[in-house]
């Protein structure tokens, strides 16, 4: 069962589209599940996050992460935009079913490659930045392999 808050933000999501010339990209997918998420960034000279969009592919749990992910990083510093979590993701949202918490990773994940996009861009290395995965499943492999 979903909350009044996903099925809001799924319903009626906030932020979907893209930004021409956006300041990083970032795509990310779940083979299992079949779900590809794009975030695009309008990141100004002081880092900080003017505009964010998505579009995606797949389930209403998956549209309502994007959404809320877009949502919670629009005005914030790069660095902040980094530390939102699939945890605050999830919170914000008022939860999500266990099969359904992999949505908010994709979320994550997406957030953090349009941020390694626009690192990469402008030659700036953003603290805690680790590269970006294309499969939500090698986020745990990637995350042993940096330990």
């Amino acid at each position: 069962m979903y909350t009044e808050k996903v099925m809001d933000h799924f319903m009626h999501p906030r932020n979907v589209g893209e930004i021409e010339n956006a300041s990083g990209v970032g795509t990310v997918g779940n083979a299992k599940c079949g779900d590809i998420m794009r975030i695009y960034l309008d990141i100004d000279e002081n880092q900080i996050v003017r505009d964010a969009k998505f579009k995606t592919f797949g389930c209403g749990a998956a549209i309502a992460t994007s959404s809320m992910a877009t949502e919670m990083i629009i005005g914030k510093t790069v660095q902040e935009a980094l530390e939102v979590t699939n945890k605050a993701v999830m919170e914000a949202l008022g939860g999500l079913p266990p099969v359904k918490v992999h949505c908010s990773l994709l979320a994550e994940e997406a957030v953090h490659a349009a941020l390694w996009d626009y690192a990469q861009k402008n030659g700036i290395v953003i603290e805690g930045l680790k590269p970006p995965v294309d499969d939500v499943d090698e986020v745990e492999e990637r995350d042993k392999a940096c330990e």
